[in-house]
C-alpha cells in the first residue's frame, strides 16, 4: 500500500522520485508518464525502448523531431524499441531490437542508481555505421558495465540513409528553417533535450553529460560539439575514429538536394506528398547505392564544421578522443596488388600524380616488407584517421579546455573457431568498442585472453574517469596528459599501455593540405 501510495503522489505532484521496486520490475515516472523498467541480476535498472520523439511517420518523414507525447498508465520498457530501417551491410551487427521500422526514435537507460537524488554522472552514446545502420540495441553498446561503474548509460537510435539525411529544395521550402537534411543529427539533438528534461528522474545530473561514439557515431559527436543548437547540452565529448572534418566534412545543401531531386525522379514521385506516400520498405529498396551525406544545412550546421571550429563558436568541452592502429588494410590503396615498393609507388601516382613523392616520403617504405605497414597506416588515414586527429587538433588549439588523444593498438585474439582476428597489423576499425564499453563477453566471436580484459579495463576505467571529471586519470592507470601541440603526445592502449611522443604529425600536415577547408 506504501508503494502505491508513493506512486500516486509522484503521478499528481509530476515531479520524480525514487525508484519503485517490485521484485524484478521498477516504475519511475519521467515528463510523459510512468515508465516500467527491469532490475537485472546486477542490481542495475534498465528502461528499453523509450519514445524520445513522435514517430516519424507520414507527413513528419524528413521533418524535425517533435517531442514525445504523454500517454496514460505504465509504459513498459522492458525491451528495445525498433531499429531505423536500414539494409543488412554489416555482418558484425548483433542486434537485439524488435525488428526495424521507420517509428524507431527510442533510446534506453541503465542505471546503478536507486533514488532520483544520486546526481550521478550520464554517458549518451551513438552508434557508428556509416549514417546507414546500426542501433542502440547492439549487444556491444550495452550499458550496464559503465553503469557498474557509477554512470548512468544511455544509447538511442537515429534515423539513417534516405530516412535521415535526404534533402529536397521542397523539404527546404516547407522547413521554418529553411533547411533539409541532417534529421539523424537532429534526432541525436532530441535525444539529448530529451536527457535534459527527464535523466534526473534515473538518478543522473542533468549538468554531467557526456556524448560519445564511434565510426558515424564519432562524426556525430564532433556534430553536436559544432552544433549551435546543441551549446548547453552536455558538458564532454568522446570520439573514437571519426569526425566531419577534412574528407568526411558535411556537403552544401544544394548539392545534397540535388542528389534528393535526382532520386525523387527516380521514384516517379512529383511532389513531397508522393514521397511521403512511398512505403518504408520500398523506399529503402530505392535508394540502395544513392549515398545522402551530411549536410551544411543552414540550421543544424550553419556553416562548414572547420570554419566553425576556426571561428571558436564550437562548444568549448573537454575531449577525449582517437582512433585505432590499423583503422583499415592497404587494399583500399593497392588493390589486389603484391606488396612491393614498386606496386606501392604506382599506386600513390595514381592517387595522387604530382604528390607522389610527397605522400611516399611521409608514408616511406624502404623495401617490400615495408609496403603493408606503410600503405595501412595511408588506407587507415585516407580512411578515418586524418579526420579524428583534426578534431584533437584544431579543438586542443582553438577550444580552452583539455583534449585527451589516444591510439588504441590491442589486437583482437584469435576467433572461437580458430581462425584469424581479421587485421595482423594492428586493431582494426571498429574494435576498440567492446574494450571501451566494457562489453568483451557479449562478442562470442573472439576468443578473449586474460590480456584482452586487461586492456578493456584500462580503457573503461579511462573512459569512466573521463565522463565523471572531465580527465580519464585515476589510481592505478599510467599517467595521461592532456595534448599539447608544442609536444603532442599520444595515450596507447595496449597490454602495457602508455603516454608516447607523437613523431609523424607530419604525414597529418601533408593530408590537410589536400582537402578544402
Amino acid at each position: 500500500m506504501k508503494k502505491i501510495i508513493l506512486l500516486l503522489l509522484a503521478i499528481i505532484s509530476g515531479i520524480a522520485f525514487s525508484f519503485a521496486q517490485t521484485g524484478s520490475n521498477v516504475q519511475v515516472k519521467i515528463t510523459n508518464g510512468l515508465l516500467q523498467g527491469v532490475v537485472e541480476t546486477s542490481g542495475i535498472h534498465s528502461f528499453k525502448g523509450i519514445p524520445y520523439a513522435q514517430p516519424p511517420l507520414a507527413d513528419l518523414r524528413w521533418k524535425e523531431p517533435r517531442p514525445p507525447k504523454n500517454w496514460a498508465g505504465v509504459h513498459v520498457a522492458d525491451h528495445f524499441g525498433p531499429q531505423a530501417m536500414q539494409p543488412p551491410v554489416f555482418s558484425d551487427m548483433m542486434f537485439r531490437s524488435n525488428g526495424k521500422s521507420e517509428d524507431c526514435l527510442y533510446l534506453n537507460v541503465w542505471t546503478p542508481a536507486k533514488s532520483a537524488k544520486e546526481k550521478l554522472p550520464v554517458l549518451v552514446y551513438f552508434y557508428g555505421g556509416g549514417f546507414i545502420a546500426g542501433d542502440g540495441s547492439e549487444y556491444r553498446y550495452d550499458g550496464e558495465a559503465l553503469a557498474k561503474k557509477g554512470i548512468v548509460t544511455v544509447t538511442i537510435n537515429y534515423r539513417l540513409g534516405i530516412f535521415g539525411f535526404f534533402a529536397h529544395p521542397e523539404l527546404t521550402k516547407e522547413s521554418p528553417h529553411h533547411s533539409s537534411g541532417n534529421y539523424g543529427l537532429m534526432d541525436q539533438h532530441a535525444a539529448l533535450l530529451w536527457v535534459q528534461k527527464n535523466i534526473a528522474a534515473f538518478g543522473g545530473d542533468p549538468d554531467k553529460v557526456t556524448i560519445g561514439g564511434e565510426s558515424a557515431g564519432s562524426m556525430s559527436v564532433s556534430a553536436q560539439v559544432a552544433s549551435p543548437l546543441s551549446k548547453g547540452l552536455f558538458r564532454g565529448a568522446i570520439g573514437e575514429s571519426g569526425a566531419v572534418l577534412g574528407n568526411l566534412s558535411p556537403v552544401p545543401l544544394t548539392d545534397i538536394e540535388q542528389t534528393g531531386v535526382k532520386f525523387a525522379q527516380k521514384a516517379g514521385a512529383t511532389t513531397l506528398d508522393d514521397l511521403r506516400k512511398i512505403p518504408a520498405d520500398k523506399l529503402m529498396q530505392l535508394a540502395m547505392g544513392i549515398k545522402f551525406s551530411t549536410a551544411v544545412d543552414g540550421y543544424f550546421l550553419p556553416k562548414m564544421p572547420q570554419a566553425i571550429f576556426d571561428a571558436g563558436k564550437q562548444m568549448h568541452v573537454p575531449l577525449l578522443a582517437g582512433w585505432n592502429s590499423a583503422e583499415v588494410e592497404y587494399h583500399s590503396v593497392l588493390g589486389n596488388d603484391s606488396l612491393t615498393v614498386t606496386n606501392y609507388k604506382k599506386a600513390l601516382q595514381k592517387l595522387y600524380n604530382d604528390k607522389a613523392d610527397d605522400v611516399f616520403n611521409a608514408y616511406p617504405a624502404a623495401t617490400d616488407a615495408d609496403v603493408a605497414q606503410a600503405a595501412t597506416d595511408l588506407a587507415s588515414d585516407r580512411f578515418i584517421v586524418f579526420a579524428t586527429w583534426k578534431f584533437t587538433d584544431i579543438q586542443s588549439k582553438i577550444g580552452d579546455k583539455p583534449v585527451y588523444r589516444y591510439l588504441f593498438s590491442k589486437k583482437r585474439p584469435p576467433m572461437v573457431n580458430g581462425q584469424g582476428n581479421g587485421n595482423s597489423l594492428g586493431a582494426s576499425h571498429a574494435s576498440e568498442i567492446e574494450y571501451a564499453l566494457g562489453n568483451l563477453s557479449t562478442n562470442k566471436v573472439y576468443a578473449w585472453t586474460p590480456d584482452d580484459y586487461k586492456v578493456s579495463e584500462t580503457m573503461q576505467t579511462y573512459f569512466a574517469n573521463f565522463i565523471k571529471t572531465g580527465n580519464p586519470n585515476g589510481n592505478g592507470l599510467p599517467q595521461w596528459d592532456k595534448l599539447d601541440s608544442a609536444n603532442p603526445k599520444t595515450m596507447v592502449i595496449d597490454v602495457n599501455s602508455q603516454l608516447t611522443p607523437v613523431t609523424n604529425t607530419a604525414r597529418y600536415i601533408l593530408l590537410e593540405s589536400f582537402y578544402n577547408k
